[in-house]
């Protein structure tokens, strides 16, 4: 019987080709998408979860709270965590993970590597990174000892054993020999920590960080604490006030900052709460729960295609289940057969479905910005679940299509005289609202998340972006002689130095400025460190006093320029009563000479911070070149050329800055991209479901087609009467999703600090745009339907 029920079933679809390939194509189209969103999103959830020790591991955040704010950080200070662990029974082990850029040399070969980690030797065991070589407890014991990755291994030593070699370190004291310890494997994609290659805390503490050693107010280090096993975070979260009051509640007292640390679950730092000021990758758990929901409505949708091109059907197959009827065939049977084919058109979906995956995946991951995956056959896993999905959707799919079809009467469908129930009717509809609602969703959130982030990169920034030429020096000593050999170049419009350029890092400092009451008002600001050009090319504008001068020989040790944020929060109502007030910042002392009009030194998404700026020749990190477009190749060229004339011992390294602004927008542009191609997708798939309809609309009207045309109806009546009940249900789709989407976007857009509005003009196009298509996918089987012979729809037989 199960050969028989077989044999009938591949007979149906290959009799029906068109009908089978539309069915099985819809359905491997929105399980596609959804597997491949499931993902991104399981590789987002296992961020960390690789660690054996993940759910006893926290990072410690600060929260430091001055007279005016509260300053949120990732990091803590050097010799926080070896107190923690010293006065706290319950903590096991910690881990400290401080970023640093050194040149590296090895023989001829020299690298400027910014992706270094400096640890401590606890660091293999506490996270389960993988040492090929070398001991797990003493690799990153000693001072200048070093970990390379195997990719870093390769760029160095090529084949070679590189454990037991060395390289050289350039360091502020003439350089240091680094011996490597260990070899370990790359860091997983899905880990928050990355890095080129990992060396010694001690080194950090002895030479780089060796005036912050003991210092409790200069936050550096990401720091991870491994609690004992049944430790009670929390708990040990409420102890910590005290411990920083018996170590530095004097200092707090005197600087009135106060410290507080959190507990940050190591798996939840990446989705819930950002590495601030580390510079460990961060995710967004806004866009999980998209990418989710969007997964599960284009599935939804695939399923209700499924459902009403299988129901569509029902009318071409009625005297098919009459006839078996009649012959003794039971209702459980004919239910058997149809959920039988159902389960079968899934298996091709299924099927398909690896297809389209296995050709999609590398495409996913570049979109994605990331390798979610290496191929189809490293998720096993997700391939039984697609394999379970597959099957559940064709038993539930096929369910309501075979209980509607087993449940036809021999003698009416054999008189040919079959219609369904309106129930039927207003489930076909229902559906066909429900996609359409969703594919105008999808489509109005697209088009406003485009208008974002065309909106954040047409906004005016406030300074000089373009051409702009940014060279890294590596030295806090200014390369004067190479400033001044390029400024004479062809093509170079102006120089300048400063520790920072808009969109990059900069340093916080504790300052003190005078405020509206005349009283020292204490805070974090950022700050600057510029030279007497800087403003002038980077064609920042003045709200109030002056700039930088030459002619004022004071300036460059007892004048700040702040911008209109900073302005604010000292309290004046302009600008102009700022200037002339005093200031105390890093032991330098002076008054205020000029207010800057806010510009942004970050993205959009965030507001504009109070900002400072002074003189300080010392801390000059960055040239930054204003460059011509014309003859560009040549000028860069010429710029090298003195580089390695006058710096030959430093690699020559640069971005230039509109490009490496707009690199903050790059995780908003990814999203932007997903969401489109998932978006057609939908609207793809949401068309077979109103092709569909159509088609079984006009097989339950062909005599009435058929008689319209011999009583002279044209093609055009013919077409519009098939057409207008669906459009109906198309424009009650729109009015069902425009609150959704106005509700879901304004959300959404709450995230950026400055953002475009939800224009009524956007619901206006979505909702033409829907019709379009509709219109399109209808007219298609309408026009069909209206050239048939009318002599053919009127046969009885």
């Amino acid at each position: 019987m199960l050969k028989n029920y077989l044999k009938i079933a591949l007979r149906n679809l290959w009799k029906h080709k068109v009908f089978s390939f539309i069915n099985i194509t819809g359905l491997a189209v929105g399980m596609t998408a959804c597997f491949l969103i499931f993902l991104y999103v399981h590789f987002e959830l296992s961020y960390d979860s690789f660690h054996t020790k993940a759910d006893r591991i926290y990072r410690l955040a600060t929260d430091v709270k001055t007279p005016t704010e509260v300053i949120h950080s990732g990091i803590t200070n050097i010799p926080v965590v070896p107190a923690i662990k010293n006065d706290f029974p319950e903590v096991e082990s910690y881990v400290r993970v401080a970023d640093l850029e050194v040149l590296v040399r090895k023989g001829n070969l020299k690298f400027q590597e910014s992706n270094i980690r400096a640890v401590d030797s606890t660091f293999f065991r506490v996270f389960d990174f993988k040492l090929l070589k070398g001991d797990i407890d003493k690799a990153l014991q000693a001072p200048f000892s070093v970990v390379l990755t195997q990719t870093t291994a390769k760029k160095y030593f090529g084949k070679e054993d590189p454990v037991g070699q060395t390289l050289m370190f350039d360091t502020e004291d003439g350089g240091r020999t680094a011996t490597v310890t260990g070899l370990m494997e790359d860091f997983p994609e899905n880990s928050q920590i990355k890095a080129s290659m990992l060396l010694s805390m001690p080194s950090l503490i002895q030479v780089y960080a060796k005036n912050y050693a003991n210092n409790w107010t200069n936050h550096h280090p990401a720091s991870y604490l491994l609690l004992y096993p049944n430790t009670n975070p929390q708990t040990l979260e409420a102890k910590l006030p005290a411990f920083f009051q018996r170590h530095i509640g004097e200092m707090m007292a005197k600087n009135k900052m106060y410290y507080t640390l959190t507990l940050h679950p190591l798996k939840e730092v990446y989705l819930h709460f950002g590495n601030k000021d580390y510079s460990g990758v961060d995710g967004s758990e806004r866009n999980v729960y998209i990418f989710s929901v969007v997964a599960v409505l284009i599935l939804l949708i695939a399923c209700f295609n499924f459902i009403n091109l299988t129901t569509a059907r029902a009318a071409e197959r009625a005297k098919e289940v009459g006839i078996r009827k009649v012959v003794g065939a039971l209702r459980r049977q004919l239910s058997l057969q149809f959920i039988g084919e159902s389960i079968i058109l899934c298996f091709g979906a299924f099927l398909l479905t690896l297809i389209l995956s296995s050709m999609l995946i590398p495409l996913f991951n570049q979109l994605a910005g990331k390798t979610v995956s290496k191929g189809l056959f490293q998720n096993l896993p997700a391939i039984g679940c697609l394999w379970l999905g597959a099957m559940g959707i064709g038993l539930l799919a096929g369910s309501y299509p075979a209980w509607v079809l087993s449940a036809f009467r021999p003698v009416t469908v054999l008189k040919g005289r079959f219609i369904t129930g309106g129930k039927g009717v207003l489930l076909r509809k229902g559906l066909v609202i429900t996609q359409f609602t969703i594919s105008l969703t999808l489509i109005a959130a697209t088009i406003i998340v485009y208008r974002q982030m065309s909106y954040m990169r047409s906004q005016d920034l406030g300074f000089q972006k373009d051409q702009m030429l940014v060279i890294s020096t590596f030295t806090e000593k200014p390369q004067y002689a190479f400033r001044d050999a390029i400024s004479h170049l062809k093509g170079v419009k102006g120089t300048t130095f400063s520790s920072a350029v808009p969109g990059g890092s900069s340093a916080s400092a504790y300052t003190k400025l005078e405020n509206v009451n005349s009283e020292m008002q204490e805070s974090n600001m950022d700050l600057y460190f510029v030279d007497f050009d800087y403003i002038r090319q980077y064609k920042l504008k003045l709200a109030a006093g002056r700039a930088f001068s030459l002619d004022m020989p004071t300036d460059s040790t007892q004048a700040m320029v702040i911008n209109e944020a900073t302005a604010k929060v000292l309290g004046y109502s302009t600008p102009q009563q700022a200037i002339g007030r005093r200031f105390s910042q890093w032991g330098r002392e002076g008054k205020i000479i000029g207010v800057l009009k806010d510009f942004h030194v970050r993205s959009l998404q965030q507001a504009i911070k109070p900002l400072t700026m002074r003189i300080e020749p010392g801390d000059f990190w960055q040239l930054s070149v204003h460059v011509t477009a014309d003859g560009l190749p040549n000028t860069m060229a010429a710029i090298e050329k003195e580089w390695n004339a006058l710096i030959p011992g430093r690699p020559f390294t640069y971005n230039f800055l509109d490009a490496s602004f707009d690199k903050q927008y790059r995780g908003e542009e990814r999203f932007g991209n997903l969401f489109f191609y998932f978006s057609i997708l939908a609207i793809f798939v949401s068309c077979l479901g109103l092709l569909g309809l159509v088609a079984y609309s006009t097989v339950q009207r062909t005599k009435e087609i058929g008689i319209r045309k011999v009583m002279g109806a044209s093609v055009l009546n013919v077409v519009t009467l098939l057409s207008k009940d669906l459009i109906k249900l198309v424009l009650i789709a729109v009015v069902i999703a425009v609150p959704v989407v106005w509700y879901t976007m304004y959300q959404w857009l709450q995230g950026f600090a400055y953002r475009t509005t939800v224009e009524w003009w956007v619901f206006a196009l979505s909702g033409l745009l829907a019709v379009a298509v509709a219109l399109f996918t209808i007219s298609f089987q309408s026009i069909k339907a209206a050239l048939v012979n009318p002599i053919q729809s009127l046969r009885s037989e």
